[in-house]
């Protein structure tokens, strides 16, 4: 270790009540002091992605969220449906941490060579509990940022490069010749379409807006189908016509479009 390390840090933490009840709250955590292997890391960025949310808010209807404790460490509460509680089971009276990446400075470190060579060094990171302040970690989940990289830059570089990968992996193996996305205006979309262009794999993006199409042809996209056109229809199979297109995945839906 390299520094008098804290040994107490703040938790988000999702819970569902028995009763019915979404319960966000800070509470204060022990910081283990690191094995061999591992690193403290002061955590400065965390992203919200769409899997965090899940955990986040679980069932509830947060049209019914309202806020109490104090300015320092307040509670947020919300309904859950009854028709919904079944499917919430596995979590009830749980208190569950939430984040699944974020960015920050390692402020100490295990004795092991890999760990040592990280203090003082910003690092993205990958392994769930990253909404808090500080992260004891593997370094195997670590990943060095270059100097010029700020942590809220590098603060996803796991969960959507990754499924990006994923996507170009799959398309490859399965010998597909091109790819059809959903909600290709995203973070992850805009990554998809530039790896896309960049392997010469051809793409159809679907976006909901006017404003999306023009985003992604301005970044180079060859097809973009707005899904609230009339023409929509027509577009999209006109889209997988010239493209060849045998693979989707429907990131609003959450499967596959075609296989």
């Amino acid at each position: 270790m390299t520094t008098t390390l804290p040994k107490i840090t703040l938790d988000l933490r999702s819970e569902i009540t028995s009763d019915r009840q979404l319960v966000l709250s800070l509470i204060e955590a022990d910081l283990p002091s690191p094995e061999t292997d591992e690193v403290i890391v002061r955590v400065e960025a965390t992203p919200i992605n769409p899997s965090d949310m899940g955990l986040l808010f679980g069932a509830a209807d947060m049209s019914s969220a309202t806020q109490s404790g104090s300015a320092e460490r307040p509670v947020v509460t919300a309904d859950v449906p009854e028709r919904f509680m079944g499917a919430m089971a596995r979590r009830v009276d749980q208190s569950l941490a939430v984040g699944n990446e974020g960015s920050g400075v390692v402020i100490a470190a295990g004795d092991s060579s890999e760990a040592q060579a990280l203090v003082g060094k910003k690092v993205a990171m990958f392994g769930g509990s990253m909404f808090t302040q500080f992260r004891c970690i593997n370094v195997k989940n670590c990943l060095e940022l270059p100097g010029n990289i700020t942590c809220e830059d590098g603060a996803s570089a796991f969960v959507n490069p990754l499924t990006v990968l994923g996507f170009i992996d799959t398309l490859k193996k399965d010998g597909h010749s091109a790819l059809m996305h959903t909600a290709a205006a995203s973070n992850l979309g805009q990554m998809l379409n530039r790896i896309c262009i960049k392997d010469g794999i051809p793409l159809v993006n679907i976006v909901r807006h006017d404003e999306h199409v023009t985003l992604l042809k301005s970044q180079g996209a060859k097809y973009v189908v707005n899904s609230n056109s009339e023409a929509f229809m027509e577009e999209l199979s006109e889209a997988a016509f010239e493209t060849g297109a045998t693979l989707g995945f429907d990131a609003i839906g959450g499967g596959k479009l075609a296989g």
